[in-house]
């Protein structure tokens, strides 16, 4: 990266920021108002001392404007009154620094917040082929660590550095006015050391986008092994894992290494060449002081003035440090939020009269996860409203990817789906899956009551609730929960059995009246009981309703109005189940194989 090239990412980068910064503008401009009266406080201190120094020494500087009062005073008098004004400027500095950190910690929490909702929005917006490609564990790491360091930025980074900025020209100017020569010695040493910050910090830099990386792994490789918790331990794979483990975290403390290694590189080199500054005005003010070309009370206020210019330049090395590790949060957020939304709502979405319930017809339909690799071929068929159609085929003939592409999680690659004879792309996504309920082989629930579980955040009455729960035969296993319908679920439903998660999803589809149904392999996890159970209320359910139904056992799809037929993604056959068997194809001999197993 040459450096033309990183000043124009970090300017980009910056401008990404700036609408988070517009929205706390007032407190920014307050908090950099607070600068000016502490910056100023800070440069008449060692003014003050180099006052006390000259008075003590009777010089006739001591009496210079605008400390000319100190004339009509005595010695013990004009140095309480020094010592009052000094203590006057620590309280100012003191008040003044207090308000400015506090307020702008309180923006940067508020711009971190906003960050972290917008990048939440987002991702939650993504299409499912994103979710296909990036581990759990790196967008956590994007939602949360790079975030808060994103947040720095604007908490103790860039106002800070601004405050520092301030100062140290504040001080400049009132060195040159008061002595050029020792002003311009100072200057000269700011020169090559500001040329080492900048190497250093641009290493850091680097080195803390690699660290940031490394942690994404860590992270990714935890979230997964707590995940599959289970089978890391029944295959025995915990040493293994660990080790795997290991060595990803070593590659993150060798890169963490290498941030602190310039880290502190940085404050080293200041430090260094602040006592060499203080060396230099030793040692030229002494000549000038032999010479009588300057008094002990200005050598006094440059021997401080050489501490305190060195002060804010350590401060914004160390600030500067923060930002850079913003700005690389920044660049891993913003790969984020410039993910495409592939998914959209059109701007003016058609809604199909209600008259029209549940047709839906795919037109030459082609699908692919990736270029060139298709698991759906040119699929043209119609599902009537009312139809009860279903979807047989050996393990990857595109049965899921046919639901997906219909409940618009992914789009076709070629061809159109018309639901009532409206293209759904043309259709909100919000009014697509309202029509529609999709109950899959494993339901996901999420850590809350049982109610919260059923409605997930819509708003139903518990009637509601009851009812839908009594027509899908739930209520019954909800009653037996311990508080029932106030039954608190740990995350992922491991307090409930596999059956009892899959009848919170009926009841789920229930609450909703939905015009289209489709099961994907639903009953799959229940026993013969709650299979019986569900089989009775499906019966209810299905009435009036259009039905797409995957079922690898094909004795639970004898009496659907149709069966079709995939194989690697094409449809073979199509007929119900007397028609399939007297045809002979594929179809009969899955079912003629699945009786000799039974």
């Amino acid at each position: 990266m040459n450096s033309s090239r990183s000043k124009e990412t970090d300017w980009r980068l910056f401008l990404r920021l700036a609408p988070y910064a517009r929205r706390n503008l007032k407190l920014l401009l307050l908090s950099m108002v607070f600068l000016v009266p502490s910056a100023i406080a800070s440069t008449v201190q060692p003014i003050l001392i180099g006052k006390a120094v000259s008075l003590l020494k009777r010089e006739p500087s001591a009496f210079d404007m605008p400390f000319g009062f100190l004339r009509d005073l005595s010695l013990s008098q004009g140095l309480n009154a020094l010592a009052l004004l000094l203590l006057t400027t620590i309280v100012f500095r003191l008040i003044f620094d207090a308000s400015q950190g506090f307020l702008v910690q309180n923006v940067g929490q508020r711009i971190t917040a906003n960050i972290r909702n917008d990048l939440f929005d987002h991702v939650t917006s993504l299409a499912v082929r994103f979710f296909d490609r990036t581990p759990v564990g790196k967008l956590i790491t994007r939602l949360t660590s790079d975030v808060e360091a994103l947040g720095e930025v604007f908490s103790t980074g860039a106002i800070g550095v601004v405050g520092d900025l301030f100062t140290m020209l504040t001080i400049t100017v009132t060195m040159f006015l008061i002595q050029w020569q020792l002003a311009l010695l100072l200057i000269f040493m700011l020169i090559p050391v500001t040329g080492l910050i900048v190497y250093f910090q641009q290493q850091y830099r680097k080195s803390n986008y690699r660290a940031r990386e490394e942690l994404s792994d860590l992270n990714s490789m935890l979230q997964e092994n707590i995940t599959g918790i289970g089978v890391v331990q029944l295959f025995r794979r915990e040493q293994f894992n660990s080790q795997l483990f290991r060595e990803v975290n070593q590659r993150y403390i060798k890169e963490v290494d290498r941030t602190i290694f310039f880290d502190s590189a940085v404050s080293a080199t200041l430090e260094w060449i602040s006592l060499v500054a203080i060396a230099g005005v030793l040692g030229v003010g002494g000549w000038l002081v032999t010479g009588g070309n300057l008094n002990f009370g200005v050598l006094s206020t440059f021997i401080l003035f050489a501490q305190r210019l060195f002060d804010p330049l350590r401060q914004f090395a160390e600030k500067f440090t923060a930002i850079q590790a913003g700005f690389t949060a920044v660049e891993r957020v913003s790969e984020i939020l410039n993910e495409p939304i592939e998914i959209r709502d059109p701007a003016n979405g058609q809604i199909p009269p209600s008259s029209q319930a549940g047709e839906i017809r795919f037109e030459n339909v082609s699908f692919a996860y990736k270029a060139d690799e298709f698991v759906l071929h040119n699929l043209d068929f119609t599902i009537r409203p009312g139809e009860q159609v279903a979807l047989v085929g050996p393990t990857g003939a595109g049965k899921s990817s046919i639901i997906r592409l219909l409940s618009r999680l992914y789009e076709p690659t070629s061809g159109r789906i018309l639901l009532d004879g409206v293209d759904i792309r043309d259709l909100p996504q919000a009014e697509l899956r309202r029509r529609m309920a999709i109950i899959l082989q494993d339901g996901f629930i999420f850590a809350g009551d049982v109610k919260s579980n059923i409605t997930l955040g819509e708003s139903y009455s518990f009637e509601q609730i009851r009812s839908a729960a009594e027509r899908t035969n739930v209520d019954r296993l909800i009653e037996q929960l311990p508080q029932g319908y106030n039954t608190a679920l740990r995350e992922r439903g491991t307090n409930l059995s596999g059956g009892q998660k899959q009848l919170l999803a009926f009841a789920r589809a229930a609450i909703r009246d939905p015009k289209i149904l489709v099961l994907d392999e639903a009953t799959a996890s229940l026993d013969v009981g709650t299979e019986a159970l569900i089989q009775e209320a499906l019966e209810h359910l299905l009435e009036n309703r259009t039905a797409i139904i995957i079922a690898h056992r094909l004795s639970t799809i004898r009496n659907v109005d149709r069966i079709l037929v995939l194989k690697r993604g094409q449809l073979i056959e199509s007929g119900t189940h007397e028609e399939l068997l007297n045809l002979g194809g594929l179809y009969a001999s899955l079912y003629h194989l699945q009786m000799l197993e039974s």
